[in-house]
């Protein structure tokens, strides 16, 4: 069974799954799906038809416009912004205010596990990698990749993250996680778990 606080806003055909959480004053909009065990925190936004996977936590007053796609794990930080406009404007050349049929919303994809700090900035379309994370108050505009960690205006590439979250220390031609001992490969300018290892 899921849980929406009484302050929160969720659309009859948001689906909700089991174990899920909506705290006060959050808002689900209409077809958007969430997974399993899932955490929107107080004020957050999630946009129609944005899809969710399961075990992710969306902190207060985060701003997850559609059609973002999380997948399983993904930490959304309070007051993140994934965007979906490329070109915004509240106005047509001609005056008119826009409606929804004057653009095309793109979206930002984050991949499994991945982690976008507090107040950071994910300019649509870009993808997060796998496992990756994007520093608090990052500005990202370009895709990041798995296991990479970012950070800046614009963000830029300044290590390597293990599963665990921990930045990778180079021994050698690997790259080791300080908290599980876990180990990896670069090749080409990307990560990857060390094979047999």
């Amino acid at each position: 069974m899921s849980f929406v606080a009484d302050s929160a806003d969720v659309a009859p055909t948001a689906k909700l799954g089991e174990g899920s959480k909506i705290w006060h004053l959050a808002q689900v909009r209409e077809d958007a799906r969430l997974g399993e065990n899932c955490i929107v925190g107080r004020g957050a936004y999630v946009g129609t038809g944005v899809r969710i996977g399961d075990n992710c936590k969306i902190q207060n007053n985060a701003l997850v416009y559609e059609p973002a796609e999380l997948a399983d794990g993904v930490f959304i930080g309070p007051a993140v912004v994934l965007t979906n406009d490329t070109y915004p404007r509240a106005v047509n050349p001609d005056g008119t205010l826009k409606s929804a049929s004057d653009w095309e919303a793109v979206g930002v994809t984050i991949a499994e596990g991945a982690s976008i700090g507090a107040r950071a900035v994910c300019v649509a379309p870009v993808r997060v990698g796998a496992w990756a994370t994007v520093a608090a108050g990052a500005v990202v505009t370009r895709d990041v990749p798995d296991f990479g960690l970012v950070a800046g205006v614009p963000a830029r590439r300044v290590g390597w993250v293990g599963k665990a979250g921990a930045p990778l220390r180079q021994e050698g031609e690997l790259w080791v996680c300080p908290l599980t001992g876990e180990t990896y490969t670069e090749a080409d300018g990307l990560l990857s778990p060390a094979a047999g290892r």
